[in-house]
């Protein structure tokens, strides 16, 4: 398989994350992953992988406020390693904010984003490649790639965003303000879907799922709405 050849770093963060939404400032976290999954996993982590003798991306972990800069920085240590711009991606989930941002990096720099966990692949060795998942808020960073696959072994999964302090669930009792918050985060969350090609009724589906919940979209759902594809 030949890999894709990377984009030129980007030389100032600024001109990354120029697209950060102004709601970054509330004070209220707002995520899609339920405290049972997403709070229990450490943040993400970046390493290079070798695969077909070229140098990869596995992202493991849950997607935080760091995430998108945590991002950069690696991109920065690792451009002399000539690493292609393949992102294999294994997530609970985390902040929707963060993983927007998170997804707007890799449609900046062309990556292909691919559901799945890599490991291994030194002196030599052939890579482990094995089923992961992306659920939560993880799907708003897989919707960004330039390219998306889901082998059929992996899991996509998606709910309704709910409101939470220090990782319990507030929704219940958040203000009128907040709840007028969320709705203005809905819309953005469409708007970014539609423009990366992917349908805006994956939004509309996950708001009908209770937030204590998962629905594991279908084959039939992701190429539906135009989600990924099985290989890549």
């Amino acid at each position: 398989m030949r890999l894709p050849v990377a984009a030129p770093f980007f030389s100032r963060r600024q001109d990354l994350l120029r697209s950060r939404p102004a709601m970054a400032a509330i004070a209220l976290v707002l995520l899609l992953s339920p405290a049972s999954s997403a709070w229990a996993e450490d943040e993400m982590t970046f390493e290079a992988v070798n695969y077909g003798g070229e140098s990869v991306i596995s992202a493991t972990g849950r997607i935080s406020d760091s995430t998108p800069d945590m991002f950069l920085n690696f991109l920065q240590k690792n451009s002399r390693l000539g690493v292609h711009t393949i992102v294999f991606l294994d997530s609970p989930g985390g902040g929707v904010l963060a993983s927007m941002q998170f997804g707007t990096l890799l449609r900046k720099i062309g990556a292909a984003a691919v559901v799945a966990k890599i490991s291994g692949g030194y002196f030599g060795a052939q890579p482990s490649i094995t089923a992961a998942k992306c659920v939560s808020a993880c799907v708003y960073a897989l919707i960004g790639a330039r390219k998306r696959v889901i082998p059929p072994e992996s899991a996509v999964g998606i709910h309704k965003m709910f409101l939470t302090v220090d990782g319990t669930d507030i929704t219940a009792l958040s203000t009128k303000q907040d709840r007028a918050v969320a709705s203005d985060l809905r819309g953005q969350l469409s708007s970014y879907t539609g423009k990366m090609g992917v349908s805006p009724e994956l939004i509309a589906r996950a708001e009908r799922i209770p937030s204590e919940e998962l629905h594991i979209l279908t084959r039939a759902e992701i190429k539906k709405w135009h989600l990924g594809v099985p290989n890549l």
